[in-house]
């Protein structure tokens, strides 16, 4: 498997090296808007730079290539890749919009190549360990869930590629809350009821939000509830799913979320309360998990987990999120 990766960023730098250490794949070249962006990257990983993505993905020695780039051209190079018969893993938000998101999911039915979204968090260990256990019924009916996620900023946000609204369509919910709408839609199921508030108090990225607030429910009545903050001032990490029988909640995701642990309780309304808790220390794996994850639906041609479709339906919830929120109603989904 050959492989190039669009973009030279930060998500970049964080898949490269598992691509570099995997059996059988060949990181082939790394490409950035400017030729000088990509080249201490891909010296560092020993393959070619390059600049643009237009000839790349029409390389007849490409299999794979990854989108890493601002969510404004995701759409274009995926299309592009997956029309010139490359499976594609695409960073988070899928696109910018709904339309777009259906059009990348059309090609890929078409072409019968693998599309992913990059939903790395179905794969940390705490993560995927609870799933589990809810899977097995562990804990029952599930009642509710919640998750807290935030982080801390940075000076000049508002002057990031982040905070452009020609670039992005949302603001903090889009960008690290469609995270929690994921893991929810996992956990969960669909939501057929969405409301929310936004706000924009602290970074100058007004119409983008800096918070926002969501309750989802789901046709048979549980619900979700998620605060997604830019202005977290300690990076923090809960998620909670609450059933009739027992509870799992995780904490961290490592690195400067603090070290990443799973809390498990059962209900028991005589005995004293315990928890059994487990931590995962070490490396971020999540990156390593969805790339096996990846690789394993390309041999198997199967939907990976975290499909493109999957990307569609966080988009959607999101959008209804915004729509809620200024409409004062709540939204019932299609």
């Amino acid at each position: 498997m050959r492989v190039a990766i669009i973009g030279a960023g930060l998500q970049a730098k964080r898949r490269a090296p598992i691509i570099n250490d995997w059996p059988n794949a060949e990181l082939t070249i790394i490409t950035a808007k400017n030729k000088a962006e990509a080249e201490p990257l891909a010296r560092k990983m020993g393959c070619e730079a390059g600049e643009g993505w237009e000839d790349v993905v029409t390389r007849p020695d490409i299999d794979i290539v990854l989108v890493c780039t601002p969510t404004h051209i995701h759409a274009d190079v995926s299309i592009a890749a997956m029309q010139n018969g490359k499976h594609v893993l695409c960073e988070k938000p899928l696109t910018r919009t709904i339309s777009e998101a259906e059009k990348m999911i059309a090609v890929a039915q078409q072409t019968g190549l693998t599309l992913k979204c990059g939903f790395n968090h179905r794969h940390h260990p705490a993560i995927w360990k609870a799933k589990q256990l809810f899977d097995q019924g562990d804990l029952g009916k599930p009642m509710f869930g919640r998750c807290n996620y935030g982080i801390c900023g940075r000076p000049g946000y508002e002057k990031e590629w982040r905070a452009d609204t020609n670039i992005v369509s949302g603001g903090q919910f889009m960008e690290q809350g469609i995270h929690a709408i994921d893991l929810f839609r996992w956990f969960l199921g669909d939501f057929k009821n969405v409301t929310g508030f936004t706000s924009t108090k602290y970074f100058d990225i007004s119409p983008l939000e800096d918070n926002g607030f969501a309750l989802l429910r789901t046709d048979s009545g549980v619900i979700a509830s998620i605060h997604s903050s830019l202005t977290q001032w300690k990076n923090l990490f809960i998620f909670e799913v609450f059933g009739s029988d027992g509870y799992i909640r995780v904490e961290g995701l490592g690195g400067g979320y603090g070290n990443e642990k799973l809390f498990i309780g059962k209900r028991d309304f005589s005995a004293p309360f315990t928890e059994e808790v487990l931590e995962y220390r070490g490396d971020d794996r999540s990156w390593l998990d969805e790339w096996k994850e990846f690789v394993a639906a390309i041999q198997e041609k199967r939907e990976p987990l975290g499909s493109g479709t999957d990307g569609l339906e966080a988009i959607k919830l999101v959008n209804a999120i915004y729509q809620a929120a200024q409409d004062g109603q709540t939204v019932t989904m299609l």
